[in-house]
């Protein structure tokens, strides 16, 4: 079956709003959706553009019909919530919602919302021009370029190493917290344009175990749902990920290869009476 339309993620994505708590992050709302609707594999992974998932980008449209409902609501540091008229509800109807926003359009005389992305994936155009760039580096380039951000993001005695009998293992350096704690990090640096599947994240763990006190996979790729779960399990040593999204977020953060022009906009007022009382 293919990924959900926007409209069929309208009501699961309510549900899940309230089954999280009233607020939740992007990542946490697609988990809850997935399981919610008992969402396969490929209905997750399947690709709109870059490394944007169809069911991502249709799940961006469902916030922001909901949204423009007057039940959902965002921060700047990109966590959703419930409004208080979200709050109050147990369910909405996707037909509702639908019908309230296009008479939205017709009253603001814009065109229809089949032809407008919703403002946080416009924000993602220059994301997924980044990572076409750096998906195209080579491989010794995009290694240095890891060691780089784990530099500037505090780490210390970091180290590529690539050897191919490391057991996939790239690098290595330590991280320390406070001052006071330290940690050994090994990291492996995968320039996908596809996804990593659990077993991978199997043999990274593998090759960590009695090497390291934690590890750390980077990719321009993306994470299939059953790694990240692989990632975090019960019982084994927990890794970090850091997709292909993540990893030009922390570029744009370091300003490593992205530049950020602020932009002042003036907003002029004029009083009458100061010129009355002249």
């Amino acid at each position: 079956m293919p990924a959900p339309t926007n409209d069929e993620l309208i009501e699961p994505l309510f549900t899940a709003m309230h089954k999280l708590g009233g607020s939740a992050s992007i990542e946490e709302q697609e988990e809850s959706v997935a399981e919610i609707m008992k969402l396969s594999e490929k209905q997750l992974s399947e690709i709109h553009r870059g490394n944007r998932t169809k069911f991502s980008y249709r799940l961006a449209w469902a916030r922001t019909s909901l949204k423009r409902y007057g039940v959902l609501t965002n921060s700047s540091r990109g966590i959703w919530a419930l409004t208080s008229d979200g709050q109050e509800r147990t369910s909405v109807s996707f037909e509702e919602v639908k019908k309230y926003v296009q008479g939205l359009d017709r009253n603001e005389k814009q065109k229809k919302t089949e032809t407008e992305e919703p403002e946080e994936l416009k924000e993602l155009q220059w994301q997924e021009h980044a990572l076409e760039v750096v998906k195209n580096i080579p491989p010794d380039s995009f290694e240095r370029l890891c060691q780089r951000i784990l530099r500037e993001s505090g780490f210390t005695s970091v180290e590529v190493t690539g050897k191919v009998s490391d057991g996939g293992i790239d690098g290595k350096g330590v991280v320390r917290l406070g001052g006071l704690l330290s940690f050994h990090v090994i990291f492996q640096c995968k320039r996908y344009k596809g996804s990593i599947s659990p077993s991978i994240v199997r043999d990274f763990r593998g090759a960590m175990v009695g090497r390291a006190d934690k590890g750390l996979l980077i990719t321009t790729g993306t994470f299939t749902r059953e790694a990240r779960k692989e990632a975090q399990r019960d019982g084994a040593p927990p890794l970090d990920l850091i997709d292909g999204d993540d990893l030009v977020a922390k570029l744009k953060e370091l300003e490593m290869g992205i530049t950020i022009n602020k932009r002042v906009i003036e907003e002029i007022s004029i009083d009458e009476s100061y010129f009355k009382n002249l």
